[in-house]
């Protein structure tokens, strides 16, 4: 029964990559620059000897005398650009429509972000691509075609690209102004090395995640031990300079029959303004709050629908 399981598990992974709600990524316009006409487009850099693809949304106020903020979206692991869209709904591109931000959706390597957990059997951490600098490549490359606001830069991402997010907030602090993670508490690897400065952190973790524990431990499959969501506040509000004590708060059941309640805690008061935030969802799974519920709850675990993940995230960014 635990193989039948294990075989579902992966073919559910292999699913998600190349599941499409909406169109595929070769859709999109190829450019071999960065347009900053709006709309969503496909384009490549190379990056320490490798092609890295990309997928990036202009908003439709573009106007090039304006700074923007840029956000990026990252995959979760057997994933692409394509699937973090379609996750989410494509939610970031209608509020960079309206709040006016650019978006990018980066592709890692073989479809897997060395996020710093070190598993020998995914080639992006056994070849150790260097996924920080692709990611600072990219918003110095951006730089180059448009105005960003070198203040307002942030990266968010489900699982995998939950990770790689925190993994940026520690080894490019002078980056990122802020990051949120989806489904993936801080790695061990992670929690033994100091910021070089404080980064606001925002964790949307589910209670009953079956691939990455909220109790910590080792994500499904030994892919690397990991702290858990309590330790994972700590650690962030240790290093940012916050208050211990937080504000907490219970959520409005918006939706009473998705089987899940999201408990908030807030914990201000960090060095050059940063905070740490928890969304607990409690009975919550491993997935995107009020996103594509892309596999059956049975072997992913419930999507809440009482928050808005996109939304969410974004609030919580544009306030540092």
């Amino acid at each position: 029964m635990k193989r039948i399981f294990l075989t579902l598990i992966i073919l559910s992974v292999a699913l998600l990559s190349s599941c499409r709600l909406f169109r595929d990524k070769k859709d999109y316009p190829a450019t071999p620059w960065i347009t900053t006409e709006p709309g969503t487009y496909s384009s490549s850099i190379l990056h320490d000897g490798r092609t890295r693809e990309f997928v990036y949304h202009i908003p439709l106020t573009f106007d090039s005398e304006n700074e923007y903020p840029l956000l990026f979206a990252l995959h979760g692991g057997g994933g692409d650009a394509q699937a973090m869209i379609d996750i989410s709904y494509g939610g970031f591109n209608d509020l960079a429509d309206t709040e006016g931000f650019i978006v990018i959706y980066p592709e890692g390597y073989e479809k897997q972000w060395n996020d710093g957990r070190n598993v020998p059997e995914i080639p992006a951490h056994s070849q150790n691509i260097d996924d920080v600098g692709f990611i600072k490549e990219l918003i110095r490359y951006f730089g180059t075609y448009m105005k960003i606001d070198d203040s307002r830069v942030y990266s968010t991402g489900i699982s995998n690209g939950g990770f790689m997010s925190l993994r940026l907030a520690v080894e490019a602090p002078d980056k990122f102004a802020a990051v949120a993670s989806v489904a993936a508490t801080m790695s061990e690897n992670l929690s033994l090395l100091t910021p070089a400065g404080p980064v606001s952190v925002f964790f949307l973790l589910g209670t009953d995640d079956p691939l990455v524990p909220y109790e910590g431990g080792v994500v499904w499959r030994d892919r690397g031990a990991i702290l858990s969501g309590a330790d994972s506040i700590s650690w962030w509000v240790n290093s940012n300079g916050c208050e211990a004590t937080p504000l907490e708060t219970l959520l409005p059941d918006v939706d009473p029959d998705d089987g899940t309640r999201v408990r908030a805690e807030y914990y201000s008061g960090g060095l050059e303004g940063s905070e740490v935030v928890l969304y607990e969802i409690q009975d919550g799974g491993h997935t995107w709050p009020d996103g594509w519920q892309y596999l059956g709850v049975w072997l992913i675990g419930r999507t809440s629908r009482d928050i808005d993940a996109c939304t969410e995230i974004w609030n919580f960014f544009k306030n540092h």
